[in-house]
């Protein structure tokens, strides 16, 4: 599926860049010879602003070539390097935050095509522990953001602890992901902190919140035989929130083929707070705050 903004934004590349060689290398050259012939009959130099009198440049050709540069950097930079993300929900508590503005890496899973995002060049695979920036599979004009748990082949488990469990493809063990340091952290939910503990994945160490008194959902689980075990398919992921008990992921939705994904988030280049008192004035869109500790935080 295309994207909207991309394939806008690579159309007005394509127009504006053709106009700038044209005017480079054909109409440009005409008013300059036209401009000549003035100047031999005259027998003098002619101002610039007198020779954009006599062979004027057209507004549309002098905005295209004026924009075309800055449109072709952002397509590239956008399309091929990095490109900036908002955290819209809490799902990767204690990791990201509402109002943090992320840069996801792009080259990072492989090279892709800017509008139909088919991979152009390969270089690279998401690795377990990673945060991904994905397309929904349920309705990919819609980008989720989560972490690599599973890969093809994997088999993972989800214990009524709320451990991870993880057996690699081609392994028999079923490895358990153990959860050190467990605390009570500085969030709430229905009136109790929830528990703050480390987990590593991979080589990745990293942070998770779990509910000390809600239950897991299991009911809402995708159906398949085993109701707490995933068989990872060939070619796609099984994704999680580092917020355990408040995120809608792969348990519930399924798992990501490696084609929908967009990136790997990197860092924070930005960071809002929205918190306001309920008779606040301000429209919930204005940020009230700046949380400086967090800008340039590697992920």
């Amino acid at each position: 599926m295309a994207n909207t903004f991309s394939l806008i934004l690579v159309l007005v590349t394509l127009v504006t860049g053709v106009v700038w060689v044209l005017e480079k290398l054909v109409w440009g050259k005409k008013r300059q010879q036209k401009i000549a012939a003035v100047e031999s009959q005259t027998n003098e130099a002619l101002s610039k602003d007198v020779a954009a009198k006599i062979q004027p440049q057209p507004w549309w050709v002098e905005n295209s070539v004026s924009i075309f540069p800055v449109i072709a950097f952002v397509l590239v930079l956008r399309s091929f390097i990095y490109e900036p993300f908002q955290i819209p929900s809490g799902s990767m508590m204690p990791t990201l935050l509402v109002g943090d503005f992320i840069l996801v890496e792009k080259f990072s899973y492989g090279i892709k095509d800017p509008v139909f995002q088919s991979k152009i060049i390969e270089t690279g695979e998401p690795k377990r522990g990673d945060i991904a920036v994905f397309r929904y599979p349920p309705q990919p004009n819609i980008d989720y953001i989560k972490r690599v748990v599973g890969l093809p082949g994997d088999t993972i488990r989800y214990n009524e602890d709320k451990q991870i469990c993880v057996q690699a493809a081609g392994t028999s063990t079923c490895k358990l992901v153990e959860q050190s340091d467990a605390e009570k952290s500085p969030f709430f939910q229905d009136g109790m902190p929830l528990i703050q503990a480390k987990e590593q994945l991979g080589e990745v160490k990293h942070n998770i919140l779990i509910s000390p008194v809600r239950r897991d959902n299991v009911a809402a689980y995708q159906p398949r035989a085993y109701r707490n075990e995933w068989v990872v398919p060939e070619g796609e992921y099984f994704m999680m929130g580092d917020n355990r008990d408040n995120s809608a992921d792969s348990r519930y939705w399924g798992f990501v083929p490696e084609a929908n994904f967009v990136g790997k988030a990197v860092a924070i280049w930005i960071s809002f707070e929205f918190d306001r008192d309920a008779d606040s004035a301000l429209p919930s869109w204005i940020p009230t705050g700046v949380r400086f500790n967090r800008i340039g935080g590697l992920i």
